[in-house]
């Protein structure tokens, strides 16, 4: 089974998605499951995790919602506020729902570099693992050294880089994230999404090969079964379509044996996910 590990949907407003600006008309749109299957379709995979894009508990309602109508869509990771003194309890609400499997923050967004290691932040973190819900880590590379010193502190806690922590591609920089992406890799419990690339590559003249020094580190660090593919869909289609996106990926581990395919294109997904199948 072909999984998208990292892909959102919602009904587009001003107020819900500031983060979409004006250069990013495309998306200022709904978009739903029905608009994904079509995508999926062209592409041969069968399910999906579906990622908060808006931070509210009302976001993570409205994708249970659609796990619910959907089968297709295998897992929700949602948003809580980790901060808040009752997090055990909004936790615990969630859990009920049998397609939640993990949450995550827009960490880049937030002005303090350090939020991640905020002690009202780390202790909500604390409470994940006994309900068996996985972190979405959500970084740029400046954030890495703070992200490795987090990590330390859940050795039990399944966490999960996305979009490979967004390496500055479009410039060509790569030794500093290179260095520090080896380094959060060397904790075993920390997973990594071959995702979101493409935005951050030139969005108009990006080559298949502009990526592969980027998926050659990430390969080298986590192996293949510490990686899974994922569109960022809708937010790809600043860049590029899903079956371009997609086919990065799926054309660079053509190279690795049929077991190392399956587990970055379904495997290990459903796996880290706990997915009920």
């Amino acid at each position: 089974m072909k999984i998208d590990s990292h892909q959102h949907f919602w009904h587009y407003s001003p107020e819900t998605h500031p983060w979409i600006n004006d250069q990013m008309h495309i998306l200022k749109r709904d978009y739903l499951p029905p608009d994904l299957q079509i995508e999926m379709a062209k592409t041969g995979f069968d399910g999906c995790v579906a990622v908060q894009a808006s931070q509210s508990e009302a976001e993570t309602t409205f994708l249970l919602e659609l796990a619910e109508r959907y089968t297709f869509i295998r897992g929700v990771v949602g948003w809580v506020d980790l901060r808040a003194e009752n997090i055990e309890d909004r936790l615990a609400h969630f859990s009920g729902f049998d397609k939640l499997c993990g949450v995550r923050h827009v960490l880049h967004d937030e002005p303090d570099e350090q939020f991640i290691l905020g002690k009202d932040f780390m202790r909500g973190i604390g409470f994940l693992r006994r309900l068996n819900l996985t972190y979405d880590i959500l970084i740029f590379p400046n954030h890495l050294p703070y992200a490795i010193q987090f990590v330390s502190q859940f050795p039990d806690q399944p966490f999960v880089i996305d979009h490979i922590a967004k390496p500055y591609i479009k410039d060509g920089r790569i030794d500093d994230w290179a260095r520090e992406i080896r380094n959060i890799a060397t904790f075993p419990n920390v997973h990594c999404k071959l995702s979101g690339m493409v935005t951050e590559a030139d969005l108009r003249n990006w080559q298949p090969s502009d990526f592969t020094p980027y998926l050659d580190i990430v390969l080298n660090a986590f192996g293949a079964d510490r990686l899974m593919i994922g569109s960022d869909w809708p937010v790809c289609r600043l860049a590029g379509e899903y079956p371009a996106v997609m086919k990065i990926v799926e054309n660079y581990i053509s190279q690795l044996s049929q077991n190392e395919q399956t587990a970055i294109l379904g495997k290990n997904a459903q796996e880290f996910y706990q997915m009920q199948l």
